[in-house]
């Protein structure tokens, strides 16, 4: 592959559907926004759609519920958001994949082209269920409706705590990710910002993310995830650092069990104030997977809303336009109160302690409090281990032009 010196045709190879540079795309220094709302993607069908995910049944509305319970929908501008069409979900992923998608979602027997099915990786933690391809292309059109707002100017910052999916490939389904709305949404913001940075903060690599845009320098990518062997997705080395004209564009950044949230927000202070630093983004796509918190049935990782809140106050502070979105979170109380919490960060609103009583109260006992406390696993990221991996990640920067 090329060294990365020719960025005429930067990413081609990697991705044929990444739109080209174009004069037309705003310089750094115009994009500006008319007013200091923030977009909130939200209906009521595309909270019943994502009810039905399998893996968090109800998460969807124990979200909407606790931030509707205090009232931070008042301060919201709510939109309401589309299906992505084929065309748009095709932008992406294949043809041939999509097709199957539809197809095998309106089937009634669920055993017809079950072979063709697992090709697709739909199976096990991808299962085809009856309307699954509304649910894909519900969450894919609602991260596009956040997207476009933001390359309308609509507002500084949208949140669609219900996307992120970042597993998904160009023609399989991964880690309960059917399409990567991640993907879709930085192909869509590429029309308007020529440089996107994606900052993924889930327990879990953002594989699928990678994977789309590790041959260019247009999009960085930068991780902060669990690395060890058998732990799913089991990519993320601190030495993929992405090919041909993308490398060094991608950043990984491993770490080991039982981080809490004083180390883990070092790191990412360092790495993030040198990525943006370096390659200068025009936009942001922020994935804040909530299954890094304590108390999530993954058990890796330690930290609070307020250590990660740590980590979306540094980005907001850079005041690009910014996506945020969800993922993974599997301790549907302890998700409702991390995305809660972030959401009156952004809207710059503080929170009573004391879950207000609503529908979903019992999702928050014993003790019905917003914070979560820290819990007591061993913390396995020794000193020495950080700084090798803030060093050797900073020496990888620095070849960022």
């Amino acid at each position: 592959m090329a060294d990365g010196s020719d960025k005429e045709n930067d990413g081609e190879s990697c991705h044929r559907n990444l739109p080209p540079n174009r004069d037309v795309l705003a310089p750094r220094s115009d994009v500006s926004c008319r007013n200091d709302k923030v977009v909130f993607v939200h209906s009521q069908m595309y909270i019943d759609l994502c009810n039905n995910l399998a893996k968090v049944p109800g998460r969807a509305s124990a979200v909407h519920g606790l931030i509707e319970a205090y009232g931070l929908t008042k301060e919201l501008s709510l939109v309401e958001p589309r299906p992505a069409t084929v065309a748009e979900l095709t932008s992406f992923h294949s043809t041939d994949y999509i097709d199957h998608l539809r197809k095998a979602s309106a089937e009634e027997d669920e055993e017809k082209d079950i072979d063709v099915s697992e090709e697709f990786g739909l199976c096990y933690d991808c299962p085809i269920l009856p309307g699954v391809y509304e649910y894909a292309a519900m969450v894919a059109g609602a991260t596009l409706t956040a997207a476009q707002c933001l390359i309308d100017g609509e507002c500084q910052v949208a949140i669609n705590w219900h996307g992120g999916w970042h597993h998904a490939k160009k023609d399989e389904a991964s880690g309960f990710c059917y399409v990567n709305d991640p993907v879709l949404a930085i192909l869509r913001l590429r029309e308007r910002f020529s440089k996107v940075l994606y900052i993924d903060l889930d327990l879990h690599h953002g594989d699928g993310v990678e994977d789309a845009f590790c041959c260019t320098s247009r999009v960085m990518t930068l991780s902060l995830h669990k690395f060890d062997t058998g732990f799913f997705p089991g990519t993320g080395d601190i030495q993929d650092t992405g090919m041909g004209r993308g490398r060094y564009y991608t950043v990984n950044v491993p770490l080991r069990d039982g981080i809490q949230d004083s180390q883990y927000f070092s790191v990412f202070n360092k790495v993030a104030s040198q990525a943006e630093s370096c390659y200068k983004p025009e936009a942001v796509v922020l994935q804040l997977g909530a299954d890094g918190m304590s108390g999530d049935p993954m058990g890796c990782f330690n930290l609070t809303p307020q250590g990660v809140g740590r980590c979306l106050g540094q980005v907001l502070d850079w005041k690009l336009p910014t996506l945020l979105l969800g993922g993974g979170g599997y301790h549907v109380g302890n998700t409702a109160r991390c995305w809660t919490s972030l959401t009156a960060q952004v809207l710059g609103k503080s929170l009573p302690p004391d879950i207000p009583e609503h529908e979903h109260f019992t999702e928050y006992g014993p003790d019905y409090e917003l914070d979560i406390s820290p819990g007591n696993r061993v913390n396995h990221n020794t000193d020495e281990y950080v700084e090798e991996v803030i060093n050797t990640v900073t020496e990888n920067l620095a070849h960022v032009m």
